[in-house]
C-alpha cells in the first residue's frame, strides 16, 4: 500500500496513442458513473495573478466510484503567453489517492491525460449528437495540441470525413495541422482563413482556441442540425447559445467561469436554454434536436481526469512502464 509510481509524459502518450479507443469507453461510463451520483467533483480552485491575468493555475479534486473509486487531483496550469515561445500553452500533473487510505501512490504528467480526455469527450459527444461516425464537412477552429488530439480520437474511432476545414487565426499553424491531418491521418484536408467561410455548410464543428471572450456573436452564425463541439467554452456569444440546443457535460460547472452559458445566463437572466447533459443524451433521456444548432459545452471534469489517469497507471503498471520511487513515505508505522 505504500508503494508510488511517476509516469511520465512520453509514456502517458505512448499507452494513450495504443488505447484511444479504450479511452473513448472509459469516457462515457464516467460520465455515466457522475451522472447516477456516485463521484465528488467540487468547482475547481483557479490561482490567478495580478500581472498575467490572461494566466491561470486550476486545481480540479475528484473522487470517482464505481469500478474506479479512487480519489485525486490535477494541478493544470494555462499561460497563453507560452505559444509565442513555440511551446505549449498548459502543463499538469495528476495525483492519484488511494480512497481507503487516502495515501498518494502515483504522480502522472498530465498534460497528455486532459488533452486526451477533452478530446475522448468531444468525439463521443460528436456520436452521440450527430446519431453516427460521419460528417460532410468537419470544420476544426483552432490549431493546436487539443485541436491536433480531437483528430487523433477522430481517427481512432473509424470517423469517415469527406472534407476537413481548418481554420485558425495565425495562417501558418493552419498550414501545419493541415499538413500533418493530411499526410499522417490521411484526412482531404484544406486550409481557410475566413472565419465565416470555414462555418458556413460545416455539419460537424469543433472550436479548440485559447479565446478569453465571445469572437463569434451572430445570431445566425449557426444553422439547424449543425453540431458544435465548443470545447474552448468561450468563443461563442450569448446570442447564439440563446438560439441553440445546449448541451453541457455538467451544468453546475459549467455555469461558472464566464463560459459561453454562463454570459448567456447572465445577459438573459435564466437558464431556459439549457436543454441537458451529455450523459442524459446517452441514456436517451434528451434527444438531439434537428430544428436547430446543437451545441455541447464541456466544462472538463476531474473525474474524467481519474478515469484516463487510472486508465494511463494500471497499463503502465501491466507493462511495466511505470518509475517507482522506493521508500517515498518516510515514515510509514506510527511508532
Amino acid at each position: 500500500m505504500f508503494e508510488f509510481s511517476v509516469i511520465g509524459g512520453k509514456t502517458a502518450r505512448d499507452i494513450i496513442g495504443r488505447t484511444r479507443q479504450q479511452i473513448v469507453t472509459e469516457v462515457r461510463e464516467t460520465y455515466l458513473t457522475h451522472h447516477a451520483g456516485e463521484s465528488v467533483n467540487p468547482n475547481s480552485y483557479f490561482l490567478r495573478f495580478p500581472d498575467k491575468p490572461d494566466s491561470r493555475i486550476i486545481a480540479l479534486p475528484a473522487y470517482l466510484g464505481g469500478k474506479t473509486d479512487v480519489a485525486g487531483i490535477k494541478w493544470i496550469s494555462s499561460f497563453p503567453g507560452n505559444i509565442d515561445k513555440s511551446f505549449p500553452r498548459a502543463s499538469a500533473a495528476l495525483l492519484l489517492n488511494d480512497y481507503e487510505t487516502g495515501y498518494p501512490f502515483a504522480c502522472l504528467e498530465a498534460s497528455q491525460i486532459s488533452a486526451a480526455r477533452t478530446a475522448a469527450s468531444a468525439v463521443l459527444a460528436a456520436e452521440q449528437l450527430t446519431g453516427g461516425r460521419t460528417a460532410r464537412r468537419l470544420t476544426i477552429v483552432g490549431a493546436g495540441i487539443i485541436a491536433r488530439n480531437i483528430l487523433e480520437f477522430f481517427t481512432a474511432q473509424e470517423w469517415a470525413v469527406e472534407e476537413l476545414v481548418i481554420h485558425d487565426r495565425l495562417p501558418e499553424y493552419s498550414k501545419a495541422f493541415a499538413e500533418y491531418a493530411g499526410s499522417s491521418l490521411g484526412y482531404r484536408t484544406t486550409t481557410e482563413d475566413d472565419l465565416t467561410a470555414a462555418l458556413t455548410g460545416s455539419d460537424l464543428i469543433v472550436f479548440a482556441t485559447t479565446a478569453g471572450e465571445p469572437y463569434v456573436t451572430d445570431a445566425a452564425t449557426f444553422t439547424a442540425g449543425q453540431v458544435v463541439l465548443n470545447v474552448s467554452l468561450r468563443d461563442i456569444g450569448p446570442e447564439i447559445i440563446l438560439g441553440a440546443q445546449n448541451i453541457l457535460d455538467d451544468i453546475g460547472h459549467c455555469m461558472t467561469a464566464n463560459t459561453s452559458p454562463h454570459l448567456a445566463e447572465q445577459k438573459y437572466g435564466h437558464r431556459d436554454f439549457i436543454d441537458g447533459t451529455l450523459a442524459e443524451v446517452i441514456l436517451g433521456d434528451v434527444e438531439p434536436d434537428r430544428d436547430r444548432p446543437v451545441i455541447f459545452s464541456p466544462f472538463g471534469l476531474g473525474v474524467l481526469d481519474l478515469a484516463v489517469g487510472m486508465h494511463v497507471y494500471r497499463t503502465a503498471r501491466e507493462s511495466g512502464e511505470t518509475v517507482d520511487v522506493p521508500d517515498f513515505f518516510g515514515e510509514t508505522r506510527r511508532w
